[in-house]
């Protein structure tokens, strides 16, 4: 495990394990999705050309969850690294599939405000245990090397970070394949960094982070898989209980390594989806006057004309190049941070 070679033997093994039962267990997970009814709801407010989507299958994000916590559980020890990533897979994961099950069944899901505090004690609690097992107490900034930052306000800036990623992620998911795909590229990324990144521990060791690359690459695998059945036009939706625990797992990850602070550009099209309902929200409430022709901007293309797999794409695709600078950004700063 300790070799370049055994660690790459496994990055590709684990991949390749996580995406071929995603789509051997996806048959029968639909079939018991179907049996009890757990289909999407569409938004009146969303695109009309969605309504054909009404009643497939969601909450695909649990298979992912399980298949990835299952197995490396099953086949890698616990890890400094993987504690944070997956705790907050399973605790965001509940909190999602939860969220998935009453919509399915109500119409409504979790309220707003509930759904919130659940993930900003998770994302406090997950924030306190990395600074306590890292003792971070500087930044990583890019091109410039560590900058001081007390404890209690990198908890914050890591809760914040957490729970923004999060909800950015389940922005994005309204879209066949758009969250799967863009999740992916991200993953990638955190994926090199974690096999390149010098990282100092409390007790003063300095090490890579192979499990942590490995649970990235699980990730990967079972998005892959996932991405099989929800590509256009999507037999099963991510739900909630996959974009939420994603998004917050991404930023988790990111923190651990060190480089959260080019997770905006890793994630830029998180970023701009959100930023999109904010801008227009914003417009509505100041200038009683819409920005967009709807928002996440994704529901924008649609209406001007672009097809639902060309938007995909070409999010893929910025998503492709911003993983790749965000990489580009942590190796130019790589040797400030030796």
């Amino acid at each position: 495990m300790t070799t370049p070679g055994g660690i790459a033997v496994q990055l590709v093994q684990g991949l390749l394990l996580a995406f071929a039962l995603v789509v051997i267990l996806m048959r029968p997970y639909l079939e018991i999705l179907r049996r009890f009814g757990f289909g999407k709801r569409i938004s009146e407010h969303g695109p009309q050309s969605h309504v054909v989507k009404e009643g497939t299958p969601t909450m695909g994000g649990l298979l992912m969850l399980m298949v990835v916590i299952g197995i490396y559980l099953a086949f890698f020890p616990l890890n400094p690294s993987t504690i944070a990533p997956l705790a907050t897979l399973a605790l965001v994961g509940v909190l999602g599939a939860a969220d998935d099950y009453l919509n399915a069944r109500t119409g409504t899901g979790i309220r707003v405000r509930q759904k919130l505090l659940w993930q900003v004690v998770v994302a406090l609690f997950v924030a306190w245990q990395i600074q306590n097992t890292y003792a971070i107490t500087a930044l990583a900034v890019p091109f410039i090397g560590p900058v001081e930052i007390p404890p209690i306000l990198y908890v914050a800036l890591a809760a914040l970070a957490i729970v923004g990623a999060s909800n950015g992620v389940n922005i994005t998911d309204g879209l066949d394949g758009l969250a799967g795909g863009t999740l992916i590229f991200a993953f990638v990324a955190y994926l090199i960094i974690a096999l390149l990144n010098p990282v100092e521990l409390r007790s003063g060791q300095i090490t890579n982070q192979p499990f942590l690359a490995i649970l990235c690459a699980l990730i990967i695998g079972a998005l892959l898989g996932f991405l099989w059945f929800n590509v256009h036009p999507a037999q099963i939706f991510m739900g909630d209980s996959g974009a939420l625990s994603l998004g917050a797992t991404l930023a988790v990850t990111a923190l651990i390594t060190g480089q959260v602070l080019i997770l905006p550009l890793i994630g830029l099209v998180f970023v701009a989806e959100t930023a999109s309902v904010m801008l227009q929200v914003a417009s509505v409430k100041l200038r009683q006057r819409r920005l967009f022709r709807a928002s996440p901007i994704h529901h924008h293309f649609e209406l001007t004309g672009w097809d639902e797999e060309k938007i995909t794409l070409r999010f893929w695709i910025v998503s492709v190049l911003s993983a790749m600078l965000g990489v580009v950004f942590f190796l130019a700063t790589l040797d400030r941070l030796a």
